[in-house]
């Protein structure tokens, strides 16, 4: 090809062209990277991404979530918090955050009652909680506590040797209350015979198991707090007291009996549980206290429910033993059989959910009052809370009573594990080769490079 003065001049041109070309696409991608963004993650289990469920909760929040993160000019404390808010912010886009530093104001952060440097001070809807731990599992209880509307109380019945909410003995609920408190119900307990009135805050009456006759009188003021709409936790256990310790008035107002006996499952030991009187189930009728549960529970020593629900109540079996179980009424022995005679064939009801639909509300929406009664009350004790999906089963069940089925089955995502278990054979193999094996490899490999170098 000729060279010219044209085509130098054209080649120039063509390179001019070519560089504010190319300048601009870089400027607009840098343009378009503050505009949008993309993210992966590919981390086991996805564990620097926001779950599912966290997620759906975001979805939820209707209206703004500010959030103020109390940290020094340390940056790796900055950074931590915004990298976590951050996944949020990319669900929700009018959540927002600030930084305040504490030593800068000193006399908020004591009003507030901060105490941690980074600590998060999150606010929705007019109500404002602080978070210490820096974590999805930690803002997402946040979030779920603050969404609900107004204080939910959770009255424990006691007085009659029934579980204790606050108890640390096998048989109380202890860590389950926690669980409660840590979604944003308060927990208390009231003792109808000190004070026979109710509090007027009760969101959900809980009856967790007595072991000595109620009074006619606190029995009847139980049936009037249920004749009034109230909801209500009834965790029954097997028992020689045939009126249920004076409770058979409340039963025969819900439509409910019990079967005799106690509920034997074979298909337990078949999974290793030595213990004949352990209900296992599996399959679970539709119900949104147990929506989408695809986990085992586990009952022990629990006893059936029969329903006959009066005219104004619509009632659901929500738990059910297998078919191969049944109700054993002799005494319990070392040897247990199915005897058709005596013996009570399953499937057995576990639980049920009764419904009774009450006058509109201010906002014109329909009432519902809600009623849950379980033939076990020790699947939510402290022994046996973390067997199967016992745990989740208890808290749906609470939630659907409190009426926030929205709130519903919503777990925060566990990273997995990442501990690295190695044998002892394992071990050595490692060490002998990063001892002996890699430094021989190094210095035969520079030997060989310098004997063919000699060679030339």
């Amino acid at each position: 090809m000729l060279v010219t003065s044209k085509t130098r001049v054209y080649t120039r041109l063509q390179g001019i062209v070519f560089t504010v070309l190319f300048l601009a696409v870089i400027g607009m991608l840098a343009w378009l990277s503050t505009r949008y963004s993309f993210t992966a993650d590919w981390t086991a289990n996805n564990r620097n991404t926001l779950s599912e469920a966290s997620s759906e909760l975001l979805q939820q929040l209707d209206g703004p979530v500010s959030i103020t993160s109390y940290a020094t000019e340390d940056e790796s404390v900055r950074r931590a918090v915004r990298e976590l808010v951050d996944r949020y912010r990319r669900h929700k886009t009018d959540l927002t955050l600030q930084f305040v530093n504490p030593d800068l104001e000193p006399e908020t952060v004591r009003a507030l009652g901060i105490r941690v440097n980074g600590e998060l001070r999150v606010e929705y809807q007019a109500r404002t909680e602080n978070l210490q731990s820096l974590s999805e599992q930690g803002l997402t209880n946040m979030l779920q506590r603050l969404a609900r509307s107004g204080e939910r109380w959770l009255v424990f019945i006691e007085g009659h040797g029934e579980r204790k909410p606050q108890g640390v003995a096998n048989h109380d609920l202890g860590q389950w209350s926690q669980q409660l408190t840590a979604k944003g119900f308060s927990v208390q307990t009231h003792n109808l015979v000190q004070n026979p009135q109710l509090p007027e805050n009760t969101q959900v009456l809980i009856l967790a198991g007595p072991q000595t006759n109620l009074l006619p009188g606190e029995v009847a003021m139980i049936n009037q707090y249920v004749t009034g709409g109230g909801n209500l936790l009834w965790l029954t256990d097997p028992s020689e007291n045939k009126n249920q310790y004076g409770l058979m008035p409340l039963a025969t107002q819900l439509g409910i009996d019990f079967e005799p006996g106690m509920i034997v499952d074979p298909t337990t030991q078949v999974l290793g549980v030595s213990d004949p009187r352990f209900a296992l189930v599996a399959d679970y009728p539709g119900h949104a206290i147990t929506q989408g549960f695809d986990a085992l529970t586990l009952f022990p020593q629990s006893h059936g429910l029969i329903i006959t629900p009066p005219g104004d109540w619509q009632a659901r079996i929500i738990l059910q033993t297998e078919k191969r179980s049944w109700s054993e009424t002799s005494d319990m022995s070392d040897s247990i059989q199915f005897d058709a005679a005596k013996d009570i064939p399953g499937p057995l009801t576990l639980g049920v959910a009764l419904t009774r639909a009450l006058s509109v509300d201010d906002t014109g929406l329909p009432q519902e009052q809600r009623i849950v009664i379980t033939g076990d009350g020790d699947f939510l004790s402290n022994a046996y809370l973390g067997n199967g999906a016992n745990l989740l089963l208890g808290m749906n069940m609470v939630n659907w009573l409190a009426n926030d089925d929205q709130l519903i089955n919503i777990p925060v995502k566990t990273a997995t594990d990442r501990n690295l278990q190695l044998s002892s054979l394992a071990q050595g193999m490692i060490g002998f080769g990063f001892l002996f094996v890699l430094p021989l490899l190094l210095a035969g490999s520079g030997f060989l490079i310098w004997w063919k170098r000699r060679k030339r």
